[in-house]
């Protein structure tokens, strides 16, 4: 049991007994009573019933047709070739040889034809199938989270992302999961490489949430996991996803207080934490840290501890999975080649781009009398307090490079609508992707010809120990709502994620509930739909009635 836990969940949890709870006993018979008729010899060459054209990957070849009910068990017949059944029909491909068994069935033997090597130069077949692998890799983690965690947030809501990051902590790619975690979770891996260094070993799983690391607000933890390939030192990849916990202390249930005023009320707070350590989960370690919160006067440590810790394990065996996807696609290649594509997919990503704000620029200049060589164009928004946030975007149409400067945005707030830094990097990225007319991974490549400008001490680079937990969930709505204001390509949405969180001094619940969404140049807009940096489900009643009867009363639904 500890071996297939460990393969599952890439951890052990030493000091645990084994409890058996199910005991499941299969009883198998077996009858000397044959139905099958074994055939019998023709001694003649199959009969080609007909020949057609086919197109395989070196052009059209003529390919034999036959019968299936007119074969005989000494029938060998070469591809390529096409053999029809009453209810299927079987290819055969060139290079690979079909022989009949005495019972009927066709067995297929795989030829070796020479295939072309794939290298670390580009070709465009390959870079759809890498862009399409690496998609898959973080897609495949989404589906173990999704399976393995227990809480609602992650399991029903599917409040989570899943991506994998170059050895430079670079978004190569991302599952379609949460907007707002895949810019932010790019500025995680690189704090984490920055601070940890050499001290990143084989075996170890970070945890973050602190939003001046890369973290959108806290209740969103963000595991990390390094990639390391047969001989090497330092990873080759980095795999991580981020999960919204439904509590993690603080001062009110759900751990998304909206009076708070410090970072400390809105829960515990994790920066370079090794919640697996040389292959074991640190649960003592971890129970310690969300309990913390507790201490301080006002406070109360996580109402959901294990939720937590299940969630917790459900995430490091995402990024275990990942891992040894990675490794697979290692395996097949090379490191050299897979990396190689790594580049030339976020190359892609950075080119088209480039192509859409040097177009966006040209049609803007054309319009308009003006001797200037670049495009300027600028637009504000405001939060409910008042409070503005002020974009100015100046673009070279020549290499299609832009410069978005938030200064002028008002300084941080008493509240916790502050928004960190990696905040505004996902709206930025999200926007980009959106505005690229072309079906293009979203990953690092994306913000290569942008140079971001904040003001520190702004409501979107606030200090380190400023409220956030709003800023996750309304600012970075307003800010995009900015951004593709000053694009002038559609109307602002609802502007915030509209959140829920109810809960006692046992338990917290929380969900986003979404709202309208903006019309465009050639579309309404729509009501009640999530929009944006949101992309959750809303939970269904039975969930909520269903967990309440069965923690509150005792019983079953």
């Amino acid at each position: 049991f500890p071996d297939v836990y460990r393969l599952e969940f890439g951890f052990a949890i030493p000091g645990r007994p084994i409890l058996v709870d199910d005991v499941r006993v299969r009883g198998t018979g077996r009858t000397d009573f044959n139905a099958e008729m074994k055939l019998q010899p023709s001694g003649t060459l199959p009969r080609i019933e007909t020949v057609t054209n086919c197109y395989f990957e070196n052009g059209y070849l003529d390919t034999n047709v036959y019968l299936l009910e007119e074969l005989s068990c000494d029938h060998t017949i070469p591809g390529p070739a096409i053999i029809i059944d009453r209810n299927s029909t079987i290819l055969v491909e060139p290079d690979c040889t079909a022989t009949v068994t005495e019972l009927g069935d066709v067995r297929i033997s795989v030829g070796h034809a020479k295939r072309a090597n794939v290298g670390t130069f580009l070709d465009p077949i390959q870079l759809s199938i890498f862009s399409h692998r690496f998609m898959s890799i973080a897609e495949q983690m989404g589906r173990i989270l999704q399976r393995t965690a227990i809480s609602t947030n992650i399991k029903e809501r599917l409040d989570f992302s899943c991506a994998l990051f170059g050895p430079d902590g670079g978004l190569v790619s991302n599952a379609p999961h949460i907007p707002v975690h895949l810019g932010a979770m790019q500025e995680t891996v690189q704090f984490q490489i920055k601070a940890l260094g050499e001290n990143l070993k084989n075996g170890d799983v970070i945890l973050s949430n602190h939003p001046c690391e890369g973290g959108s607000h806290l209740p969103d933890l963000t595991v990390i996991t390094p990639v390391f390939a047969a001989g090497s030192e330092w990873p080759v990849f980095f795999v991580a996803n981020r999960g919204h916990h439904a509590d993690i202390g603080g001062i009110t249930p759900g751990s998304m207080p909206p009076h708070s005023t410090a970072l400390d009320q809105e829960g515990a707070v994790f920066s370079s934490f090794k919640v697996v350590q040389d292959g074991e989960f640190q649960e003592k370690a971890v129970v310690e840290a969300l309990l913390a919160p507790g201490l301080k006067s006002g406070n109360s440590g996580t109402r959901r501890l294990q939720d937590n810790l299940a969630d917790l394990r459900a995430q490091v065996a995402a990024n275990h999975k990942g891992i040894q996807l990675v490794t697979e696609l290692i395996e097949a290649y090379t490191l050299e080649v897979v990396q190689a594509y790594m580049g030339h997919i976020q190359k892609n990503a950075e080119r088209a781009v480039r192509e859409t704000l040097r177009a966006f620029a040209r049609s803007k200049l054309r319009a308009v009398t003006t001797t200037s060589s670049s495009l300027r164009v600028q637009a504000e928004d405001f939060m409910d307090d008042g409070t503005p946030i002020r974009l100015k975007i100046e673009i070279d149409p020549g290499n299609g490079s832009a410069v978005f400067d938030f200064s002028g945005t008002g300084l941080e707030v008493y509240g916790n609508c502050n928004a960190p830094r990696a905040i505004t990097l996902s709206a930025l990225i999200y926007c980009l992707r959106c505005l690229v007319g072309q079906d293009i991974p979203l990953n690092q490549g994306c913000l290569a010809p942008v140079h971001l400008l904040i003001p520190e001490g702004s409501l979107l680079a606030p200090s380190e120990q400023a409220a956030v937990v709003g800023g996750n969930v309304l600012t970075s709505q307003r800010v995009v709502d900015v951004i593709f204001k000053a694009f002038e390509v559609c109307a602002a949405s609802q502007g915030c994620m509209n959140n829920v969180t109810f809960g006692d001094d046992e338990c917290g619940y929380y969900e986003t509930v979404a709202g309208g969404s903006g019309a465009g140049p050639n579309w309404h807009g729509r009501s009640g739909v999530h929009t944006h940096m949101t992309n959750t489900r809303i939970t269904d009643p039975e969930i909520l009635e269903k967990r309440f009867v069965k923690e509150n009363l005792g019983g079953t639904m």
